[in-house]
């Protein structure tokens, strides 16, 4: 059994590099950083890309011989061979365009979903692109698409290797034939076609200098306009901020296409600046609205000059407000806002406005509930929902008829329903059928109490027929950060760790969006460690209930989770069996200096900031792996071609482990890295490859804290 034996890494360089960076007082801090050396990017060094093939044939090798691996494998195949398809949405703008939709759908086992258009919401239609047709390998992906108002034009966007940057090219729907426009250097926005469809607007950022594309920071963002037939570098830049060349900017074009409004952040906090400006002033002065950060002002549609906006000033829990653009001024704006919709006690996640109704979605302790307002802010009933669970979808044209969305919860897979706006009813339009017996689960939400009292939710997944007797191997998974909630959903590749019997639990820490954004204060910059503890609460709240315990417990998280349990694992690795630190921001004191990194400022803060080097110090996951302690199991999973968590932090993470495991012998459990090659943050990854990475996981979890472990 592979965890009989001790594993035998590659050896990784140690190099003498100490950073200086000063705190608070001006006092002087040095840090060691002993792996710095693998921050290069794997395409550019050599020295780099040995040590990656060197971890990953130690990796493979173990996971490889696993027991369950080949089980898990063949029963994910199964779970994922299904039929799923998206709501449609409208293809066109009413009135301007013929009546179609489109759609995407995947036969079950297709690397990348199709996208299909057809004449009828329920019809099959026709293939409009289908991107598994562009690499051998299915790592091309389709990552956007925007139709010009006529219906004749398609922009669309694709994605090379699940990496950040994107391809902008158009098509003509009718003959297939794409144009000759092409724009490079795309990524975090859409595309918006103006009215009249002769060009659309899309944000790009410079061409990275040669072999930096891939760890570069994400600077100096532009709002241009293209014309169609026009080469990129004769786009119009329509917005800049050279003084901010670290700050974000985005763009939202009024349906009719009269207003333009920037929306501007400087990180990832939804707090934004506002400027706006008539469509037909080329080349005008944009008008102020809001030039600080103290609040959210989210766009979502205009009627004439009144603009509609998602916002959490005066509400912490966020509203619907309204504001005549006529009247454009920094100094009126929030004065004379209007309330369309009140603040709840439920967090307000989205709102639209389809055929003269505002929808509202909002967050009841993490199960959704939609509910439906006129202009005028008069309520007019809620949408009925099957069950405890998530929705998305309420989108289209201001003058549409209906709308679209999708249900799906941990035993209810994602369900597909077409909302006639005038009668108020719902009709099932798709509902896959997954082969899986949902009779046999049982979902339940409850409340555990964190560290300093706080009341967490926590939902629970496993089969009715499972003992809590305090030996089930069990997932607990969170994420804790950037207002993301984590909210019900059904997955394949969770339902084969459930069926096999483990008990899955999500649990719903500070840091995400649950709550509103008090509930996001509570988790972020100095108040991290909340995190944290709201995690290792859930753990201690699992073995106190006698659900698991610590030789059966498992922890995941992805991203900022991969951060979470990083962080957990080194304040408390006594506490858990086995650990998957998904894509994580390890480093803590250089994340900002790379791709994206720099947008989270506003989250973490950073090490140029003297109040905040230590606190960062304290928890950072690669400054706190100690020679000399035992830790977990633990799988490592990253990318080659992850540009937004750069893969330097899995890397650097995983050497400390290991090196702290060989220098005092400090156990044999296995701490390994998985590596995928052509792939990114996870985002356009192939269906294989998500199959093959989750028989992987389960199989090394059921090795070290399944029912056997120990024996």
């Amino acid at each position: 059994m592979p965890a009989a034996h001790a594993v035998e890494y590659p050896v990784t360089a140690r190099e003498e590099v100490v950073d200086k960076y000063q705190g608070p007082g001006g006092k002087t801090i040095e840090v060691t950083d002993p792996y710095r050396w693998l921050e290069a990017d794997v395409r550019e060094s050599d020295r780099v890309a040995a040590w990656v093939a060197q971890q990953q044939a130690v990796t493979e090798a173990y996971l490889g011989a696993l027991t369950e691996r080949e089980a898990f494998e063949k029963r994910l195949t199964e779970l994922w061979n299904y039929e799923r398809r998206s709501a449609p949405s409208r293809f066109g703008k009413p009135g301007m365009s013929p009546d179609r939709y489109v759609y995407t759908k995947n036969d079950g086992l297709q690397n990348q979903s199709v996208l299909y258009i057809t004449d009828s919401a329920d019809a099959e239609g026709r293939v409009l692109i289908d991107p598994n047709q562009w690499s051998e390998d299915g790592t091309v992906a389709l990552a956007g698409t925007s139709a010009s108002y006529d219906g004749k034009l398609l922009a669309y966007q694709r994605s090379e290797a699940g990496s950040d940057w994107r391809v902008i090219r158009v098509m003509d729907v009718e003959t297939g034939k794409e144009l000759d426009d092409e724009l490079r250097w795309v990524k975090f926005g859409g595309v918006q076609w103006a009215p009249d469809g002769k060009g659309f607007y899309y944000s790009r950022y410079p061409e990275p200098e040669e072999g930096a594309a891939y760890q570069a920071s994400a600077l100096n963002r532009k709002l241009c306009y293209h014309k169609l037939g026009d080469p990129q570098e004769k786009d119009v830049v329509i917005y800049e901020n050279p003084e901010h060349p670290d700050w974000s900017s985005g763009l939202w074009v009024s349906e009719d296409g009269e207003w333009l409004v920037v929306v501007e952040s400087r990180g990832t906090d939804h707090q934004n600046r506002l400027y706006v400006r008539r469509a037909d002033a080329e080349g005008g002065a944009w008008t102020p609205l809001v030039q600080d950060f103290d609040n959210e002002f989210n766009p979502i549609a205009s009627e004439g000059s009144r603009l509609y906006l998602v916002t959490d000033h005066n509400a912490p829990q966020r509203r619907v407000v309204s504001f005549d653009l006529q009247r454009a001024s920094d100094v009126v704006f929030r004065d004379t806002l209007v309330e369309v919709v009140p603040e709840s006690a439920a967090t307000l996640e989205s709102a639209s406005l389809v055929g003269d109704v505002v929808f509202t979605r909002y967050l009841e302790d993490v199960a959704a509930v939609v509910k439906r307002y006129s202009l005028r802010g008069e309520p007019l009933g809620r949408v009925e929902l099957p069950g405890v669970g998530s929705v998305y979808g309420f989108g289209g044209w201001q003058d549409a008829t209906e709308t679209f969305y999708t249900y799906t919860s941990y035993d209810a897979p994602p369900t597909t329903y077409r909302y006639d706006i005038p009668s108020g009813e719902s009709e099932l339009l798709f509902q896959p059928d997954v082969g899986v017996d949902f009779s046999k689960f049982t979902v339940r939400r409850e409340f555990y109490t964190s560290k300093d009292g706080t009341r967490i939710p926590i939902f629970l997944t496993h089969r009715k027929d499972l003992e809590l007797d305090g030996t089930n191997p069990t997932l607990l998974y969170a994420y804790g950060g950037f207002t993301i909630s984590m909210t019900p959903g059904y997955s394949a590749s969770r339902m084969a760790w459930v069926e096999k019997g483990g008990v899955l639990a999500v649990a719903n820490l500070r840091g995400g969006g649950e709550y509103g954004e008090p509930w996001h204060e509570a988790g972020k910059l100095k108040n991290k460690q909340n995190v944290f503890d709201d995690f290792i609460a859930a753990a201690e709240w699992l073995i106190a209930e006698k659900i698991t315990s610590p030789e059966h417990l498992a922890i995941q998280g992805g991203s900022n989770g991969g951060l979470l349990v990083g962080a957990v694992m080194t304040q408390r690795p006594d506490l858990f069996g086995a650990a998957l630190p998904a894509v994580g921001v390890m480093d803590m004191l250089r994340f900002h200096t790379f791709t994206a990194g720099q947008f989270w400022r506003d989250e973490y803060g950073s090490a140029d900031d003297p109040e905040m080097v230590e606190y960062l110090r304290g928890y950072s996951p690669y400054h706190n792996v100690k020679p000399g302690v035992a830790y977990p199991a633990t799988l490592v999973t990253t990318a080659d071609t992850d540009d937004r968590v750069v893969p330097m932090h899995s890397f650097k993470f995983a050497a400390a482990l290991q090196h702290a495991q060989q220098s005092k012998g400090a156990g044999d459990k296995p701490l390994l890295i998985r590596i995928e090659s052509r792939a990114g943050h996870g985002a356009g990854t192939p269906t294989k490859k998500l199959i093959e990475q989750a028989a992987d996981l389960w199989a090394f979890l059921w090795e070290h804290v399944g029912p056997k472990s120990g024996s």
